[in-house]
């Protein structure tokens, strides 16, 4: 697939350009701020969340990848080389997001045991490629998440298996971000819930608020670590309770002064986490934002430049928060080539950042201020259709990555130099 030449792409941006300065729009400005912006690749999109501690192990806490797409990495070594070839692909300098269970030992490790020595070729890597690290503690797929509880479960010998776990989990983010110069977010999601109504619904909320306050009691110092802890609506299992609900979540982080992350999966079909934004900024010093697709369900599809997604990212923008707001992705589809879905969801949420730094927010503030909608309203739909895709070849260009469709050819290279030999 042809990209476009350099001239080409340069006359197509001056012009591009042209039309934004008319509007009041520094592209240039734009720009800057867009290569200021890390965005967090999930490691599990690579292995379909299968990890390395118990490799070809079952998936289960409300976790289903589905397809059988040849190529997934099988080991450590495997999946650092396909997010090589991703973030070759990616204008900016991007982190990566750990899940516990990616762990690199010689004997299997328990989850409560974990240290940073098992991480210790992560760092290595993420250090010479000049990555931030991420991380989660995973709370699924163990013989101890069997029942669906995890740090709500009614028996304290398991419940403080989690705790322990949690514990060795925010440790190994201080070390990241001591070994790394950058702060570590390390993000909590347990899958407790129940799958139809349960009689009792606050008692495992206490035992829940009990767990976190043990896992949290230790003070990390926020300049290598950050915590933050997950809220869901439902899962597979947990369809008509779940314990660590949005209310239950927002509250605790609002009273420990922790951030609060939103999964754009983790709600109504119908409801979007963009709106949720600018209400929690004014409680909140930081978020921390997982950027899926859920189609009907939380279904953890590739990220598209939808509708749902625009209103995301504009909603950081316009809110003066891309120092506040941590953006990650996560979702993981087994159905097609794994590295181009990596790419395709991560070029789509920069895009998207793009189209916001991109609109006149002062004229529509204005507009909004003086009551003249009719105007705001002509203006937001007149930028649909404004080059904003020039401007995003552009910066590929400069940033020496793919214009275009373009880097497909380089994942299809790959495919068939080192995918297609994995079985």
């Amino acid at each position: 697939m042809n990209q476009p030449s350099q001239t080409q792409t340069e006359q197509a941006y001056s012009l591009a350009k042209e039309r934004y300065a008319a509007l009041g729009v520094d592209t240039e400005k734009a720009l800057a701020t867009l290569k200021s912006v890390s965005i967090s690749l999930h490691c599990w999109q690579g292995d379909d969340v299968g990890g390395f501690e118990n490799p070809g192990g079952e998936l289960g806490g409300g976790i289903a990848a589905t397809g059988n797409y040849p190529g997934k990495a099988r080991n450590a070594d495997e999946l650092r080389r396909d997010l090589d070839v991703v973030y070759s692909l990616l204008p900016g300098s991007h982190r990566l997001n750990l899940h516990a269970i990616y762990l690199e030992a010689d004997k299997k490790v328990e989850r409560n045991k974990i240290e940073p020595c098992h991480f210790s070729a992560w760092k290595d890597w993420a250090k010479a490629n000049s990555h931030g690290l991420d991380f989660n503690p995973t709370c699924f797929s163990h013989p101890k998440a069997a029942d669906g509880f995890t740090l709500a479960h009614r028996d304290e010998d398991i419940r403080q298996f989690w705790v322990e776990h949690c514990i060795a989990s925010r440790k190994i983010g201080e070390y990241f971000g001591k070994e790394l110069g950058t702060p570590c977010v390390t993000n909590i999601w347990i899958p407790d819930g129940i799958k139809d109504s349960p009689a009792d619904r606050q008692t495992p909320r206490r035992l829940l608020l009990e767990s976190l306050d043990l896992v949290l009691a230790e003070k990390i110092d926020p300049r290598y670590n950050l915590d933050a802890v997950e809220p869901k609506l439902f899962g597979i299992g947990s369809e008509s309770y779940v314990v660590g609900s949005m209310e239950f979540y927002a509250a605790y982080a609002l009273s420990r002064k922790i951030l609060l992350t939103l999964d754009a999966g983790h709600f109504h079909p119908t409801e979007t986490i963009a709106d949720k934004i600018s209400s929690l900024l004014i409680y909140l010093d930081q978020m921390l934002l997982h950027v899926s697709r859920g189609v009907r369900w939380d279904s953890d599809h590739v990220v598209i430049f939808n509708d749902d997604l625009q209103a995301i990212t504009q909603e950081i923008v316009r809110n003066n928060a891309l120092e506040r707001v941590h953006i990650g992705l996560d979702y993981f589809d087994a159905s097609i080539n794994r590295v181009a879905a990596w790419t395709i969801g991560a070029r789509n949420t920069l895009r998207g950042l793009l189209n916001a730094l991109l609109e006149p927010l002062e004229t529509l503030k204005q507009n909004e201020i003086s009551g003249d909608f009719s105007s705001r309203l002509a203006l937001q739909e007149e930028l649909k259709a404004m080059p904003a895709g020039a401007i995003w070849d552009y910066y590929c260009m400069k940033e020496n990555v793919p214009v275009g469709v373009s880097f497909m050819d380089l994942i299809k290279e790959y495919e068939k130099k080192e995918l297609v030999n994995r079985s």
